[in-house]
């Protein structure tokens, strides 16, 4: 399989496919194709592992995409201008992505939901309790709104992160809410009453533009219902 991401504020990838490769993504996830390609529509992996993303923010069904011809095109695009992360992933190897980030990825690739086993990261960290894992073999193809920034913390360095802007870590990566100190920090800061605390050693992906922030800043400007 072969890739190129390109664009700019509103990227898109272009997969290459020979013949008997695949690639899967959420419903409705493609953007267009060319060549004899195959679609196959399922719940992959049962019932209860779709129910499982759903929760985690994809769909319920996952659409498989595979070439019959010599070679295949496959574009995707994300759902939110920003970037477009390709994680090229060893056997094993996995990462913890906020809700909605999967875009595609090989066959190989297994997309599960993370439960998140600390009470305070589940109801303060702004996802609620349910993340996506994705695990190796393979390259998954990741969409980020905004920009994105990626830090290495050494073991037991910490950073303290807005919850929304926590795009993806690796596992080794402890996740736990702390609550802001001082009252006129709660009440003027602007930054609500709980910061994210990102304890390494291992890598973090930050985003520079939460949706939450874009949905409430475009809230202002929408028409009253009343």
């Amino acid at each position: 399989m072969e890739y190129k991401i390109t664009g700019s504020v509103m990227e898109s990838v272009d997969i290459h496919l020979k013949k008997g490769e695949a690639i899967y993504t959420e419903s409705g996830g493609m953007a267009w194709m060319r060549g004899a390609i195959d679609m196959d529509t399922t719940t992959r992996g049962g019932v209860m592992s779709g129910l499982g993303r759903m929760l985690s923010g994809e769909s319920l069904f996952l659409t498989t995409y595979t070439c019959e011809s010599n070679d295949g095109l496959i574009t995707f695009t994300p759902e939110a201008p920003g970037k477009i992360l390709d994680m090229k992933l060893n056997a094993g190897q996995s990462l913890i992505c906020q809700k909605d980030a999967f875009m595609c990825a090989e066959d190989d690739v297994e997309l599960e939901m993370h439960f998140r086993k600390k009470l305070g990261a589940g109801f303060f960290g702004g996802e609620g309790f349910i993340l996506q894992k994705i695990t190796g073999p393979g390259v998954a193809f990741i969409e980020v709104p905004g920009e994105v920034r990626e830090y290495t913390l050494s073991a037991g360095e910490i950073i303290k992160v807005d919850p929304g802007h926590i795009a993806m870590f690796e596992p080794t990566v402890d996740y736990d809410i702390d609550r802001v100190k001082g009252v006129r920090n709660v009440l003027f800061g602007g930054e609500g009453l709980f910061l994210a605390t990102l304890k390494g050693p291992g890598k973090i992906w930050l985003q520079s533009l939460p949706l939450s922030n874009l949905a409430a800043k475009l809230s202002r400007y929408m028409p009253s219902s009343s």
